[in-house]
């Protein structure tokens, strides 16, 4: 049977290969090239060592590293306990453990150009769809995150994209059913990577609105779906109070996440140093006042620094900002020429993602698409949390897969609004030359 390269160019399976192959490339450069053990930071804190605790029948506990600290609500269960199988078979921080990881990261980040390409299809047919895959496949950023860090983000990556690509289809669902099953995939979502709770009335607001017409549904299925993300989340929620005596729906560490980058210590937009983990002082107070106590501590420290230093503050939320979209909170004609080409590609594709998804946002709205209010929430809403804690590459992750289909929509909109212009002056230019084909014997009868 002969495959033909127009079927293999329009097919989703090479962008996802590719995409695979270029991340698990990328490891095996560092795994030759890097210095051995390359695999010690990447591990994380928090992940790695939650991780470790469940491996050994401690279960879920003890983030920091030499600190036998009991139960902990730091992260959402699904990662950790992901990791925590590869421990089980691959042994405890081993470097085959390490290599495990990483590969299964590979895959959930290549897996993510499969609902990358069907919502690029849904919003502007099958080019949109094929080249938002391909950008997601080749984007720097998604590339090297698999092994830049061990956590759920790339897992979470893969996660929004399904939502995402579930919102759009349920938009067109009366049926209860698929809307349980849009809770329930929340419910699963929200338990990897609790950060996309933002998102989450903001899209069932834009479903009811979708649904407005519908007498009583409008209500009622949103609500449906809301109240099976809430019983989706419930048995870690009672797993939190039995733990701390207190309710945490989620999970504990935001208090320490806005400390880090809100005090006097803070020059551009966080503390790392001062992070429990490395830091000896930070962790004594852990262990002397417990996680709850300490988080609520570090919340009160925080929001008394931000409130006594108004002027510091928003400069720190502008470093914030521009680090989230460009990758770095410096002016970057004064830093281009010490990177290394490295980091100017990085910052490069950054700034141009983000150029292409807002022009992808405002050219939805120029068309009047229902979907520009639903596609404008994850770039606007979702980084704001980041822009009051502390921000990271690691952090906007998550949504980049939904930029890259704004960026595709958006460089797809002008080749076709090109082509139809380019169309249209043919067209006249023809129906000049038949105007002056048809009058020229009349011309010459005079």
């Amino acid at each position: 049977m002969k495959i033909s390269l127009r079927t293999i160019s329009t097919s989703l399976s090479l962008p996802v290969v590719v995409a695979f192959a270029l991340r698990v490339g990328y490891l095996w450069m560092l795994k030759h090239h890097a210095p051995v053990p390359f695999f010690d930071i990447p591990y994380g804190y928090e992940t790695g060592h939650i991780a470790r605790s469940i491996a050994v029948g401690k279960g879920f506990s003890s983030p920091l590293t030499g600190l036998d600290s009991g139960p902990t609500a730091w992260l959402t269960p699904i990662f950790p306990y992901l990791l925590a199988g590869v421990f089980k078979l691959f042994g405890i921080f081993t470097y085959t453990s390490f290599l495990t990881i990483v590969t299964i990261d590979c895959l959930f980040s290549a897996l993510a150009c499969i609902p990358v390409f069907f919502i690029g299809k849904r919003l502007a047919g099958m080019v949109a769809g094929l080249t938002a895959a391909w950008i997601w496949a080749l984007f720097p950023i998604a590339i090297i995150m698999p092994l830049t860090w061990v956590w759920d983000t790339c897992l979470t990556s893969a996660m929004v994209g399904l939502v995402l690509w579930a919102t759009l289809a349920l938009q067109e669902s009366h049926r209860p059913r698929a809307w349980i099953g849009y809770g329930l995939l929340w419910a699963f979502t929200l338990m990897v990577n609790p950060a996309i709770l933002s998102l989450l009335p903001f899209i069932l607001l834009w479903l009811a609105w979708r649904l407005r017409g519908e007498t009583r549904l409008w209500l009622k299925l949103p609500a449906v779906a809301a109240l099976t993300i809430v019983i989706g989340c419930v048995p870690w929620t009672v797993r939190n109070y039995i733990a701390f005596h207190k309710l945490i729906p989620l999970r504990s560490n935001f208090g320490l996440e806005l400390w880090l980058g809100n005090n006097a210590q803070v020059t551009d937009t966080l503390t790392r140093w001062l992070h429990p983990d490395g830091n000896l002082p930070e962790r004594q107070k852990f262990a002397q006042l417990g996680e709850i106590q300490y988080m609520q501590r570090k919340q009160h420290d925080a929001f008394q620094f931000m409130r006594s230093h108004p002027r510091q503050e928003a400069r720190l939320v502008w470093n914030r900002f521009a680090d989230n979209w460009t990758g770095t909170y410096e002016p970057i004609p004064d830093i281009w020429r010490t990177l290394g080409w490295e980091g100017q590609v990085t910052i490069a594709t950054n700034c141009l993602l983000a150029i292409l998804s807002l022009t992808g946002v405002l050219v939805l709205f120029r068309q009047k698409r229902a979907e520009a209010w639903l596609f404008a929430i994850f770039p606007v809403v979702y980084p704001l949390i980041y822009y009051v804690t502390h921000t990271s590459a690691r952090y906007r992750e998550p949504i980049d897969p939904v930029l890259c289909v704004l960026a595709a929509f958006a460089l797809t909109s002008a080749v076709s609004a090109v082509m139809r212009q380019f169309a249209t002056r043919r067209n006249a230019a023809r129906g000049s030359e038949t105007l002056n084909g048809s009058t020229a014997p009349s011309g010459a009868a005079l």
